[in-house]
């Protein structure tokens, strides 16, 4: 193994460690500061580099300090100054804290040094092990990557498997440790691995086996993700060892998903934008000459019918033509101060008498709701294309719900749809309780002149006309859609800015009224973005968390002798178990647990199916911090 490599990937894990290290020398003078001691002690690295570490110490640490110092220079005793002890640390500004302090004593160069973990207590208290030495050292710093960390031997036997490891692929260590590393990968990976070892043991060839490659990893539970695995080949006391970094890469594979997908329906706008401009030009001459000879033929009846039925012709082209414009953000918008409640509450009549009669129309609209600046006839167009779409999926009636409310999208939202900017929104969302779309159905849905209708029954433009004008209005449009459970489309569309500031308390701080608390909850989420969001989120709210990818995994968890005191599951999940089921069969099995739902589908479809018990308590996509808080909290309170 390369040294300065190991020391450079060393050096950048220390920097982005969670806990502080600090390392002084012998008369007590700082000589490494990391990032993590700079955010727990309010110091730049270059004002405590050169000074005595008992500036970040109160009394009596500051004394017990100088006595170890003036007892090592005058017995030259060695020995290990604490393990996992609670001690406190002083800030910059004075203020202390609690902080759990391990520090070893060591030879470098001749000279000792003391090497520190600091750990902050404030929110958690946890004993860290000593560093002896610097593989102890290593260690640590392994324990708290981001990335995962696996040792193999020569043989293909895992050594070592960090936490990292663990949450990436679903298996405890001791579940891995010992047993052929071939367990994490799916074909063909797992054959090449074969193929990789058995070479090595024929010619000796020692090599890196890839950096920065990227492979597959596969999960206890079957299910595979994206990584990029970097390898290399070294020597322990003569034998051969494997030293794997693992990083997940499905975040950024959805974010590069995302991007191509935007790039491809811009690119699709921009050739459907020009196309239409230039049927436009056509329309205009047909229509005009065929007006002419329908003016002209008023003698001839037999004639003059065929005039009007090409200008009928030309006429619906026209529609398509404005749909295409829509679709590629062309047309002329005429933006007004929008009240999205009064235009639907317009609309209720319209649509009643617009769709059939074994159609059910509801609106559920939110008090307060803010104003949006957007061509209102253009919006009542897209909720009428919207009601239509919904009228086809329930050939058999149904219910048709049209719902509002104020959506602020933050950072994370952002990170997630990276071309849709945070802020407020208004939300208006478009519900049935139809057949739904299957997954290849879903994905298309937006592209202009797609369509699952019987030729002559549909352009395939509705949908592109609503992406196309929610766009062009600065706004964001999702769709949500299952077999059997029906479809949400959801409008986000910019808040006037003015209204929106004074809905707020801008000298809040975020995190106002977002209550904490304890106890341990079981999130099972299969979206491994989402997932993360969850559970980060709760852990910093002071709950301890569990996860899992499915029902399956889910239930795994309900029978292990944990006391777990909510179940917080998405509605809709691969693998056979949804998230009622998962529900029905967790209180089964655990009388008393509470349960929160979570979906991207409003409560009025799940309710509509008869999915949802009245004591069932359901939170909606995209959800933030404060929202999921309050409602554990009014949970757990009952």
């Amino acid at each position: 193994m390369n040294p300065g490599t190991e020391e450079a990937r060393l050096q950048a894990v220390l920097n982005t460690v969670v806990d502080g290290v600090i390392l002084i020398d012998a008369n007590g003078s700082v000589q490494m500061f990391n990032p993590a001691c700079e955010r727990l002690f309010g110091y730049a690295a270059a004002e405590v580099i050169g000074r005595n570490v008992k500036m970040l110490m109160p009394s009596p640490f500051h004394e017990a300090h100088d006595s170890y110092l003036d007892n090592y220079r005058q017995t030259g005793e060695r020995k290990i100054i604490g393990i996992g002890r609670e001690v406190v640390g002083r800030r910059r500004d004075g203020t202390t804290f609690p902080m759990d302090l391990s520090v070893g004593e060591a030879n470098l160069g001749g000279s000792s040094v003391f090497v520190g973990i600091i750990h902050d207590l404030t929110d958690r208290k946890r004993t860290e092990l000593a560093l002896k030495d610097g593989a102890a050292r290593l260690r640590a710093v392994v324990d708290t990557a981001v990335d995962g960390v696996i040792l193999i031997d020569a043989s293909g036997s895992v050594q070592m498997f960090n936490p990292a490891c663990e949450r990436l692929f679903g298996y405890a260590t001791d579940e891995v440790i010992g047993r052929n590393v071939k367990m994490l990968m799916p074909s063909p990976f797992h054959e090449a691995h074969d193929t990789y070892l058995e070479n090595y043991r024929r010619t000796g060839e020692r090599k890196i086996i890839g950096i920065g490659r990227e492979v597959v990893g596969q999960r206890k539970d079957g299910t595979t993700f994206p990584m990029d695995l970097s390898v290399g080949e070294a020597t322990d006391n003569g034998q051969s060892i494997f030293v794997g970094i693992i990083h997940d890469l499905s975040d950024r594979k959805r974010t590069e998903e995302q991007l191509v997908q935007a790039q491809k329906m811009e690119a699709v706008g921009q050739l459907s934008g020009g196309i239409a401009h230039d049927f436009n030009n056509l329309l205009t001459v047909i229509v005009g000459n065929a007006e002419l000879l329908s003016d002209t033929l008023k003698a001839r009846p037999d004639l003059k019918k065929i005039a009007d039925t090409v200008i009928a012709a030309a006429e619906r082209g026209a529609e398509l033509t404005r749909r295409l414009l829509a679709f590629g953000r062309r047309q002329t918008l005429r933006p007004v101060e929008v009240d999205c409640n009064k235009l639907v509450g317009g609309m209720q009549e319209l649509l009643r008498r617009t769709l059939r009669e074994d159609i059910d129309v509801r609106a559920t609209l939110e008090t307060g709701l803010w104003s949006i600046f957007a061509d209102a006839a253009q919006l009542e167009s897209a909720i009428l294309n919207l009601a239509l779409n919904a009228q086809d999926a329930m050939p058999g009636g149904g219910a048709l719900t049209i719902t509002t409310s104020n959506i602020p999208l933050d950072e994370r939202y952002h990170s997630l749809h990276p071309e849709v900017p945070s802020g407020d929104y208004v939300m208006l969302a478009v519900t049935d309780d139809g057949e739904g779309m299957p997954p290849e159905v879903r994905e298309r849905v937006f592209e202009p002149f797609f369509t699952t209708k019987e030729v002559g029954k549909g352009s395939g433009l509705g949908l592109s006309m609503v992406y196309g004008f929610v766009k062009q209005s600065n706004g964001h449009v999702t769709i949500y859609s299952e077999q059997g459970l029906g479809t949400t489309v959801r409008l986000y569309l910019p808040a006037s800015s003015h209204q929106a500031a004074a809905g707020r308390d801008d000298d809040a701080p975020e995190n106002a009224d977002v209550p904490g608390g304890k106890g341990v909850i079981l999130v099972a989420e299969d979206d491994p973005f989402v997932r993360s969001y969850a559970v980060a989120s709760l852990e910093s709210l002071g709950y301890e968390v569990l996860a899992a990818v499915d029902g399956h995994e889910a239930l795994a968890r309900l029978s292990e002798p944990i006391d777990i005191a909510l179940l917080f599951t998405d509605v809709v999940m691969p693998g056979g178990i949804n998230g009622w089921e998962l529900a029905d069969r967790a209180q089964k099995m655990r009388p008393g647990l509470k349960v929160l739902l979570t979906s991207g589908y409003a409560v009025e479809t799940l309710a509509s199916r008869g999915r949802l018990r009245p004591d069932m308590v359901v939170l909606n996509k995209p959800y933030r911090k404060a929202e999921m808080a309050r409602r554990i909290r009014d949970i757990l309170a009952v």
